[in-house]
């Protein structure tokens, strides 16, 4: 059975959070704005804990892990509608505890952790105590583990990590690092690469410097370039075992491609919104906005856009909770990854050019979710890598054509079909 319907006790669930993230939090954005991976002293955590109480209150904390792994149990197709709302505000997801990079690296302890591990790092992840970071990609590499050369060699009870990591986010403001690094440079990159979780304040562990997106200054950026130089870190700090970091990362960017994606379909709607709000507002040559085919087009465009990402997502999230598998999702997550950028991309500018100069002015937040979405082509694999892993997903379901001519070559199709109603087609001409 098909429903496009919300729980009507989950749907006051939303229209609570809904309430309170335009109320109370949003609000954060313009008091405390791009401080919401700090940590929290003074007033500002005068004002944030009763905000994270409440949510607490409301069950509503910790929602992208299952009830068994401490979190809320509700599943992605609930967070999924959950995260629509909070993906409008920056300080949101940090309120709610369930804030990127933290909901993957929470994931991922959650499933490969020890116990030790669980109570050292996931359980203060899950209250809210700590940031945390997740170092992958290298300067020369990109994002490709089969080109990664930070390695870690085991000595005597220790494991020493060397190399160079690039685009580490939050690392400045987070507690421990998950770093990804060559064990076994003997086998293939997928079997012989591994996890540590290392204390960002561990020796040697040091931030070159902090990089910032577009129109930040130098200096004050949260993605830092690390050298890892001679890190020395006891073999418990190993997360899953030796070898498994490839199958890790899988479950961890599986989480939070989607989780990206349900957020950006709240920021794509508050860009369409205030779009909307201009094109009603502002009168040019004789008529509003809202009367020029131009506008017209724009805003049809946006909403046809946002509905058609809406259900991509949706549904994807509902195919992770029905096999609980990211593997047997892989192809519509990537799709959804592909997507994504281009969705917010395409309506923050359509609504930046409604507004006119005001539109590219910092008064507005367009050109930042226009920058927003070109960082989304790239965190968490770029979108050309997941074209092609949706490509050759697609493909497995396919095989090549017998013979020289497509199966649907009509001359073909045409003469099968007079052989299969040859009976009555004689039958015709004999009666014409």
């Amino acid at each position: 059975m098909w429903d496009f319907e919300t729980d009507p006790e989950y749907q006051k669930v939303l229209d609570w959070a809904d309430e309170f993230v335009r109320d109370e939090i949003e609000p954060l954005d313009l008091a405390f704005p791009h401080q919401q991976f700090m940590p929290l002293e003074g007033k500002r955590r005068e004002v944030i804990d009763p905000l994270k109480q409440e949510v607490r209150r409301r069950g509503l904390w910790a929602t992208h892990l299952g009830a068994e792994l401490g979190g809320q149990g509700y599943g992605q197709l609930k967070l999924a509608l959950l995260n629509e709302i909070l993906g409008r505000s920056q300080w949101a997801p940090i309120i709610f505890g369930c804030q990127a990079p933290d909901t993957g690296n929470a994931e991922i302890i959650a499933h490969y952790g020890t116990e030790e591990q669980k109570q050292r790092y996931l359980m203060p992840l899950l209250n809210g105590e700590l940031f945390s970071c997740y170092s992958m990609t290298e300067p020369h590499a990109g994002a490709d583990p089969t080109m990664f050369t930070t390695s870690a060699v085991r000595d005597g009870d220790d494991w020493v990590i060397n190399g160079w990591k690039f685009f580490s986010s939050n690392a400045a403001t987070s507690s421990f690092l998950i770093v990804m690094v060559v064990t076994n440079p003997e086998v293939s990159a997928y079997q012989g690469m591994s996890m540590f979780l290392v204390p960002t304040d561990t020796p040697g562990v040091k931030i070159e410097r902090n990089i910032g997106l577009y129109g930040e200054q130098s200096g004050q950026g949260s993605h830092a370039l690390i050298h890892y130089d001679n890190v020395r870190v006891p073999a418990d700090s190993l997360l899953g075992g030796e070898g498994q970091a490839f199958v890790i990362a899988q479950t961890r960017l599986g989480g939070g491609r989607i989780h990206h994606a349900m957020r950006t379909i709240g920021l794509s709607r508050k860009a369409l919104d205030m779009m909307c709000e201009r094109a009603l507002s502002r009168q040019t040559q004789g008529s509003r906005l809202s009367d020029k085919q131009f506008v017209q087009g724009y805003i049809a465009d946006s909403y046809a856009q946002l509905l058609q990402f809406r259900l991509m997502v949706l549904y994807t999230a509902w195919e992770i909770d029905k096999y609980n598998d990211y593997k047997k999702v892989r192809k519509d997550i990537a799709a959804v990854k592909v997507v994504m950028p281009t969705v917010l991309h395409d309506i923050a500018w359509r609504a930046m050019q409604v507004h006119g100069a005001l539109g590219v002015t910092n008064e507005v937040p367009f050109l930042g979710m226009v920058t927003g979405a070109a960082v989304m082509g790239l965190a968490d694999g770029p979108t050309e890598v997941h074209k092609a892993t949706v490509a050759k997903q697609v493909l497995r379901d396919y095989t090549p054509a017998d013979g020289t001519w497509p199966s649907e070559w009509i001359p073909a199709k045409r003469e099968a079909a007079q052989a299969k109603f040859a009976d009555y087609l004689e039958h015709e001409v004999g009666n014409l």
